[in-house]
């Protein structure tokens, strides 16, 4: 087989020509704010039920733009999996950073003393050491309700990207999630349903902070 497309910069294009013109024909319409998030995600997954079932708040968009815009932004994620998967060049550019707080000695101890999940345990830490961080949860749905548990005792996150897949409290947490970010105005994009997983925290991630740092078009990041 012959590859028309072998630079990176040619696939990532084609695949979003591709997509864009199966979400019309799918009649899949998305406002142009929420766009490049759910074109992202959906590059990342093939699967268009994402432009049906990732939810916003508000003014998620630009209210997340706006954090990450500001030098010292910080990204907080619920595996290493995500971490990875994050743009560092865009973080770079942005003077922001990501960490992800699972593999701690600190937090496996924690945990078993409190008789909680790592993910749970990485929230408490997290929280603690940050004012204001951006949450990208993929994975452990008990990060989001911990989470939840710190907003409603005055906890303020500067983003809730609350995507975790599953189905033991998955579709509870991103429910009462959705429900807090709204009533207090904190900028959230959720995967309702069963959905979600590391590469879709990741992929919302990246496609805030490619608008953020005007990266969206890959030769904006360096590519050919």
């Amino acid at each position: 087989m012959e590859q028309e497309h072998t630079r990176p910069a040619d696939i990532e294009r084609n695949s979003m020509n591709i997509l864009t013109a199966e979400m019309e024909q799918r009649g899949l319409a998305v406002p142009e704010e929420y766009a490049p998030v759910v074109k992202r995600v959906i590059h990342a997954t093939a699967d268009f039920d994402y432009a049906e079932n990732l939810v916003f708040t508000d003014h998620a968009v630009e209210m997340a733009v706006r954090y990450f815009q500001k030098p010292g932004s910080v990204i907080l994620t619920d595996t290493n999996m995500a971490r990875a998967g994050i743009s560092r060049p865009a973080l770079e550019k942005l003077q922001g950073q990501v960490d992800c707080f699972m593999a701690l000695p600190e937090i496996a101890e924690k945990a078993r003393a409190e008789g909680i999940t790592r993910a749970a345990a990485s929230v408490d830490y997290g929280t603690a050491l940050y004012e204001d961080a951006a949450f990208a949860v993929g994975n452990a749905p008990t990060a989001l309700l911990r989470l939840a548990e710190h907003i409603q005792n005055g906890y303020r996150p500067a983003l809730v990207i609350g995507v975790p897949v599953g189905f033991v409290n998955v579709v509870e947490a991103k429910e009462q999630m959705l429900s807090l970010c709204r009533s207090l105005n904190i900028p959230a994009v959720l995967a309702m349903g069963r959905k979600g997983g590391s590469n879709v925290a990741a992929a919302v991630c990246n496609a805030l902070l490619y608008t953020a740092a005007e990266m969206l078009d890959p030769a904006d990041r360096g590519w050919n």
